[in-house]
């Protein structure tokens, strides 16, 4: 796989037909590499505000789709809502990832953001919030209000699709039925 500052090619314009053309082929890998370079540059800190649900689910959409195991994120923000860092926080399974709140505190911490969002992804393709998703949003916030930061929002990627849990009215809500405990 080339990498992508080696990789040179040249757009060829056919007059005639007015379609263009790349002197070298392009495999996947370096177009999502240079698209994630792109959109770090759009959301570099100061630049843009993450206030926008659209713009918060196009950026996860890039970082967590391809991920072929639950990854769990966190972006830090600062008073103005813009992103100070973007931080994987846990790994798991196909299905799971333990999530530890502390985990999630301590690094909003070392950022010193001023506000934070969580994101996930789900590797099934499925972008239904679990209970155990509502669980642990509130136990995040509860974790969080502690040292005065506020979770704004916990984002779901499945598949082509991002849900947001605020926008589904289950933001910070205790869900009614708690999961079984896992040993």
């Amino acid at each position: 796989m080339a990498d992508v500052e080696s990789t040179t090619a040249t757009l060829h314009l056919n007059r005639r037909t007015g379609e263009f053309t790349l002197s070298v082929p392009l495999d996947s890998d370096i177009v999502l590499k240079a698209a994630k370079r792109a959109l770090a540059q759009r959301f570099k800190r100061h630049s843009c505000n993450m206030d926008d649900p659209g713009k918060v689910k196009e950026y996860l959409m890039m970082h967590l789709a391809p991920e072929p195991r639950e990854t769990f994120v966190g972006l830090f923000l600062d008073t103005q809502n813009r992103l100070i860092a973007y931080e994987v926080l846990f790994r798991g399974a196909i299905d799971e990832a333990h999530i530890y709140p502390r985990e999630v505190v301590k690094a909003a911490l070392r950022h010193n953001a001023a506000k934070v969002i969580v994101a996930h992804n789900h590797p099934s393709g499925d972008p239904k919030p679990s209970v155990n998703d509502q669980l642990i949003t509130y136990r995040l916030l509860q974790a969080l209000m502690l040292v005065e930061i506020p979770l704004i929002d916990h984002f779901v990627v499945g598949g082509d699709q991002v849900v947001s849990m605020a926008a589904q009215g289950i933001f910070g809500k205790r869900p009614r039925k708690l999961p079984e405990p896992t040993m």
